[in-house]
């Protein structure tokens, strides 16, 4: 049985301004107190489901006391852990992180990956990437780093050029050819799915995909290849953090040989183990 605490953003914010405006003191144990349960933020698909899968059958018999609070968007899972309200996160990548600690001044740091989730692009409208119109809108995530990664998946399969060298800042500014004149439609990742009525295609991250019952496997018209993909996700905590033993020993289950089989077994291809 899953028992998982769902939280909306609106809740979360409100409680970091709660947190924000009581003591330092007054912080949440659950990354001082390396005696209680490791609380861990997390995506709910599939990084939530993997966790669950670690607490229902590997913690207990490690000693690992774990604790999985959802999330559904990419920024409260760190700032959540920046300030203690949690004491590890599963949900991102490196490109992501690196962004997201520059912007925000924030210290958070991986600790283990764990699997990929390829980056595909989906439509209702058309069967393949061939069949998109001339002057066809494509949505794609609005942060910086899933926006260069789009743009990035759409010039490895040909469908528009970017400038030599881009990295992951690109913008549709940065496309130097574009034979289908492409509209591109930015929009919160988690927003992208529920887009695809709305426009012709749509770039969507996997855990967002799955969550929409696609199967990225199957329904992309174009995915990411695995192959020296830079954006496995992992378990990740705040600096200084990285000993603690309860961070240890998940990091330890995370990649075990029961967790590999899990993640392969339940989602077919669609999420990829890194270990």
């Amino acid at each position: 049985m899953r028992n998982a605490t769902k939280l909306s953003t609106a809740v979360l914010a409100a409680g970091a301004l709660t947190l924000g405006l009581t003591a330092c003191g007054s912080e949440s144990d659950s990354a001082s107190d390396t005696s209680g349960p490791l609380v861990v933020a997390a995506s709910p698909v599939p990084h939530a489901e993997i966790l669950d899968y670690v607490k229902d059958n590997l913690a207990k018999k490690a000693g690992l006391d774990l604790e999985v609070r959802e999330f559904t968007d990419y920024v409260t899972p760190n700032t959540a852990t920046e300030d203690g309200s949690v004491g590890a996160n599963y949900f991102q990548n490196q490109p992501y992180l690196d962004d997201f600690n520059k912007k925000n001044g924030t210290h958070i740091v991986p600790v283990v990956t764990v699997h990929l989730e390829p980056l595909g692009l989906y439509s209702s409208k058309v069967k393949s990437a061939d069949d998109l119109k001339s002057g066809a809108t494509i949505a794609v995530p609005n942060d910086s780093v899933n926006e260069a990664r789009a743009l990035k998946l759409l010039a490895a399969n040909g469908i528009i050029t970017l400038k030599d060298g881009v990295g992951n800042e690109a913008t549709p500014s940065d496309i130097t050819k574009n034979p289908k004149d492409l509209k591109f439609k930015e929009l919160e990742a988690a927003q992208t799915p529920r887009s695809l009525e709305d426009v012709d295609a749509a770039v969507i991250n996997g855990n967002y995909a799955i969550e929409a019952d696609l199967s990225p496997a199957e329904d992309a018209l174009v995915l990411e290849s695995a192959k020296d993909n830079p954006y496995g996700n992992f378990l990740a905590v705040k600096q200084g953090n990285e000993d603690d033993p309860r961070v240890k020993k998940l990091a330890e289950l995370l990649t075990s040989p029961e967790v590999k089989k899990f993640i392969e077994d339940k989602y077919q291809g669609s999420v990829i183990p890194s270990f």
